[in-house]
């Protein structure tokens, strides 16, 4: 795997849009993932928890793999279907329309959520 980006930053709503900026060089799917990802822990856990974001390119299958960290092990996703009237929900379906595969890795005092693209 080579590490395209990693950065420490505050899950707060400005983020996304300085995220989606730090990989304008990437695929629109990849940008996507990544701001739902992050957008999912400012809605789960509050807005200022750490989290570390990583892009990394898989030298094997040439496919992208997105992951962001943060510091609650026990606050997993869940994918649901959001209903047509409900004004949120939708992104980890999203997520997983869009990626080849996605998952969680638990740790001791973290977790990171992560996802596969394909190229």
């Amino acid at each position: 795997m080579r590490t395209l980006l990693e950065i420490d930053l505050l899950a707060t709503p400005k983020a996304a849009p300085e995220l989606r900026h730090l990989l304008r060089g990437h695929s629109f799917d990849v940008r996507l993932c990544a701001t739902e990802l992050l957008t999912n822990v400012l809605d789960h856990l509050g807005e200022g928890t750490p989290v570390t974001v990583r892009v990394t390119r898989s030298a094997d299958h040439g496919g992208t793999r997105i992951e962001v960290t943060d510091p609650d092990p026990r606050a997993l996703p869940v994918l649901s279907a959001a209903t047509a009237t409900e004004e949120s929900g939708r992104g980890l379906a999203l997520l997983d329309a869009l990626a080849e595969r996605w998952g969680v890795d638990q740790g001791p005092g973290s977790k990171t959520v992560w996802c596969e693209l394909g190229d």
